[in-house]
């Protein structure tokens, strides 16, 4: 008997944009609401288990998305869900997922202007991301100082590629609960 694979939600977007706040609300909903459960992957928890002190260079990155799409290609042909909460700037990390997941891969883009990202971040309380990620890029930038552990940041030193997303909600626009609501409303079809 053949098993069937689990979906693969995506949600991606600039740091700051609200796609986290975004994630734990889905994943609530099509829990509470559809009975649906998914394993939630937050690259920023899994580049912790995997890299004990990250650099954020660009190897290091490609890695971690990599092992991001593996683990859940994995867990989707064991037929688990899964919900991927990971900025992913690059398309060709998104690329991978739809390649390996095929119909199975389901994409979410948080779009949010840069401004409003950066002044999000500015109130970030520190976890498994540092806080004043922008300011700290935008000074680098501005005096070309380096910033220990500071890699490249999405935004300011390199661009968000931006691609065919499924979905696109515009946090700006819609409160955390409506982007949800737009997300559950198409990964629960």
């Amino acid at each position: 008997m053949k098993q069937k694979k689990g979906l693969v939600l995506w949600i991606c977007g600039l740091p700051g944009s609200g796609k986290s706040t975004i994630a734990k609300i889905v994943l609530r909903k099509l829990a509470k609401e559809h009975s649906l459960q998914f394993a939630y992957l937050s690259m920023d928890e899994i580049r912790k288990m995997i890299f004990t002190e990250p650099t954020y260079d660009d190897r290091e990155r490609d890695a971690a998305y990599r092992m991001i799409v593996l683990i859940a290609s994995f867990l989707s042909k064991s037929g688990v869900s899964v919900l991927i909460d990971a900025t992913a700037h690059r398309r060709v990390w998104r690329d991978l997922a739809r390649r390996e997941l095929g119909e199975k891969y389901l994409e979410a883009y948080v779009k949010c202007p840069i401004e409003i990202c950066i002044e999000r971040e500015t109130k970030r309380e520190n976890g498994n991301v540092r806080r004043r990620l922008y300011e700290d890029a935008l000074e680098r930038s501005k005096t070309g100082k380096e910033v220990s552990g500071l890699g490249k940041v999405p935004g300011v030193d390199e661009p968000f590629e931006e691609s065919d997303a499924e979905i696109v909600v515009d946090s700006l626009k819609n409160s955390p609960e409506q982007a949800a609501g737009i997300i559950v409303d198409r990964a629960s079809s």
